[in-house]
């Protein structure tokens, strides 16, 4: 009887299976070699990391205020806070702010003002603190939350990162965007300062703030007759 050996398994497919049997992989070395480089360059392609306080505890909520008293209400919902010891539910308020070019006296000047007259941002937990809703609507000042039936609904998180411009980290910080608002109105009578038309008064027809110039209707011989003003050359009554 002819006895044939069995083929006795190539040296390197030995040295695969010992390694799967310690590694608990039924790979070759090789190819998990390269898949953890693989790994690793998709790992370092992800790009920057956005800090986004939509990601902080809690959900961001619109709060209604009196007008003109936001900055009181924040202060006054602080000390509320602190108070009642609620640091662990009401997190962080907010008044976003934004920086806008007027005219005073003539001159251009960049003053920050609210974004939102008359409401403030607070991040806090509503769902696991009952008592953080009392606390804030209770507030002097506040006169309830933003939603349905005054029922608060969280901000999305488009909303949130919009609204307190979230930056790439790495990335050069964008100028502060400014918008242009003159102190004139429409229809508003106003005096010519300077120009062939100095000292005469007429209504105000057009502004527009891109050119920083207005159109004032100025009775010339009897007639309304429309001039083209820049902001510094008119003054008001």
């Amino acid at each position: 009887m002819t006895t044939i050996d069995a083929p006795q398994p190539d040296a390197e497919v030995t040295e695969v299976f010992d390694v799967a049997v310690e590694t608990g992989t039924n790979e070759d070395p090789d190819v998990v070699d390269e898949l953890e480089d693989e790994y690793d360059e998709e790992e370092e392609d992800f790009g920057p990391i956005v800090e986004s306080p939509y990601d902080r505890p809690g959900r961001w909520y619109v709060v209604h205020t009196y007008s003109g008293y936001e900055n009181k209400v924040k202060g006054n919902l602080e000390n509320v806070i602190a108070s009642r010891a609620m640091e662990d539910a009401v997190y962080e308020i907010v008044i976003p702010m934004e920086d806008v070019v007027e005219f005073k006296g003539g001159k251009k000047v960049t003053v920050s003002k609210k974004v939102f007259p008359g409401y403030i941002l607070v991040r806090c937990d509503l769902r696991n603190d009952v008592d953080a809703w009392g606390a804030i609507r209770s507030t002097p000042g506040v006169t309830g939350f933003v939603g349905p039936g005054n029922t608060p609904v969280p901000l999305s998180r488009k909303e949130v990162e919009n609204i307190l411009h979230v930056k790439v980290e790495g990335e050069v910080a964008a100028p502060k965007r400014t918008r242009p608002r003159s102190e004139f109105e429409i229809n508003e009578t106003v005096r010519v300062k300077e120009g062939p038309f100095a000292d005469f008064s007429g209504q105000i027809a057009e502004i527009n703030e891109d050119q920083l110039k207005v159109k004032v209707l100025v009775n010339i011989f009897g007639r309304e007759t429309p001039v083209e003003l820049e902001f510094s050359q008119v003054a008001k009554l």
